[in-house]
């Protein structure tokens, strides 16, 4: 980033993604490993009640996520900005300019907001700087998303389930029913009660542009358990992604710019984050105008049938 002694830029950021990974961050815990009733692996904040033979593990946690980010440079005679993209997946940016003195505005009618292709730079635009006696200051901030805001949703046959064939588990909670789901990034999402350790395959062909594998936590105090859920998130070719969230600690097997096909074993189901009880959170959504959109849900049933999830149905995987 550039800079004159005559020229000073204020910047204020607006982080609008709905990345549960969480930034980057550094602490220990303590967690604890055990088997449960099943033989399954279990990774947990939370000491078990019952007598076990636990394994206690002082961890040094790093979370690392994509960035996206907007700089600026002073070049003589005009100031240029310029968004970086590092996620596997388009981002929408839009910039707004709280102050400007010494700078020409930007044109009235020029719409600030982009779409910023994956791993890429971009020149956003540049502003002259007006010959004035005073400093040239620009006060901003701006706001992103992952996702084209033009996607179209084209799930096609429907979703393949997302765990192996010859399978069930319960439906705990779909549309219409919104115990937890009342937000319109998971409206339309499907909760999959399954033991932990339950194997998690990808429903769609995608690109990975999203991943939390080392949380363990889990609970129901939203502030605290939230952004302690391990996820994948998957870009589709229709620029619409999927999202599996609750996975288990470290039993990811994708990371970012992967290409995954459908049926493609990716996780383990897991507890982490805000929850009841072992499940998968499975959620279509889109970017609809920097706001994340959860979108209906069909899967794949035998034959060339269709499954529409409903609360208390028992789905079945089919091949």
């Amino acid at each position: 980033m550039g800079h004159s002694s005559m020229f000073s830029v204020r910047l204020i950021l607006l982080l609008a993604i709905l990345a549960l990974a969480g930034g980057n961050d550094s602490h220990a815990e303590t967690m604890y490993k055990y088997q449960g009733e099943n033989g399954e692996w279990i990774y947990t904040d939370r000491k078990p009640v019952e007598q076990k033979k636990v394994e206690v593990h002082e961890l040094e946690m790093t979370f690392v996520a994509p960035e996206f980010s907007i700089t600026h440079e002073f070049l003589g005679t005009t100031i240029e900005f310029v968004a970086h993209n590092d996620f596997y997946a388009p981002i929408e940016v839009r910039l707004k300019f709280i102050e400007i003195t010494g700078v020409e505005y930007p044109p009235p009618d020029q719409i600030l907001r982009w779409v910023i292709d994956p791993r890429s730079d971009q020149l956003l635009l540049n502003l002259d700087v007006l010959q004035e006696l005073v400093a040239p200051f620009v006060e901003y901030q701006f706001e992103y998303m992952p996702g084209d805001p033009t996607a179209q949703h084209q799930a096609g046959a429907g979703y393949l389930t997302p765990f192996s064939a010859g399978r069930n588990f319960p439906i705990t909670q779909a549309f219409p029913d919104a115990l937890t789901h009342q937000t319109l990034d998971s409206v339309y999402a499907v909760d999959i009660s399954m033991p932990v350790g339950t194997d998690i395959l990808a429903a769609r062909d995608g690109v990975v542009f999203d991943v939390a594998a080392h949380n363990y936590r889990g609970g129901l105090d939203l502030s605290r358990d939230g952004q302690a859920v391990n996820i994948i998130r998957i870009l589709h070719d229709d620029g619409t992604f999927s999202l599996y969230a609750h996975l288990n600690w470290n039993s990811i097997r994708v990371k970012p710019g992967d290409r995954v096909r459908a049926g493609q074993y990716i996780a383990d189901s897991g507890n982490t984050g805000f929850t009841s009880g072992p499940h998968l959170h499975f959620s279509a959504q889109k970017n609809s105008g920097l706001t994340v959109e959860s979108l209906p849900i069909v899967f794949k049933g035998a034959g060339s049938s269709r499954v529409v999830p409903a609360t208390g149905d028992v789905l079945t995987a089919y091949q």
